[in-house]
């Protein structure tokens, strides 16, 4: 159930870097947690294919604008090179949408 008295957290991933669905089902539960302790209420995870990339980067984009969603999480920032540099994909998205990239940092 997502928490509305907490800003929304939307996080963004490459398939293709996770072996199985049960690394991204963990994957998400990770940043789900990664949300709860930054104060955030989780939402959707946007998981990008090689195949049909940008497609699921642009829907991130549309959604972060709808919702005037703040923050976005990665795992990593390798997590943006199908779409371009990752640098400059992280600059170009945070001056369109006004959102910043943040990224999950496991604790051991």
């Amino acid at each position: 159930m997502t928490d509305y008295t907490r800003p929304l957290l939307l996080g963004y991933a490459r398939r293709d870097l996770y072996l199985s669905a049960q690394h991204v089902t963990a994957l998400k539960r990770e940043l789900g947690r990664f949300a709860q302790l930054e104060g955030f209420a989780m939402g959707s995870v946007y998981l990008e294919d090689p195949e049909t990339t940008p497609a699921v980067f642009q829907a991130l984009v549309e959604s972060v604008r709808r919702y005037e969603i703040t923050t976005v999480v990665l795992p990593e920032w390798r997590h943006l090179a199908l779409v371009g540099d990752p640098e400059a994909v992280k600059r170009q998205f945070e001056r369109v949408t006004g959102a910043r990239f943040v990224l999950h940092d496991p604790a051991p």
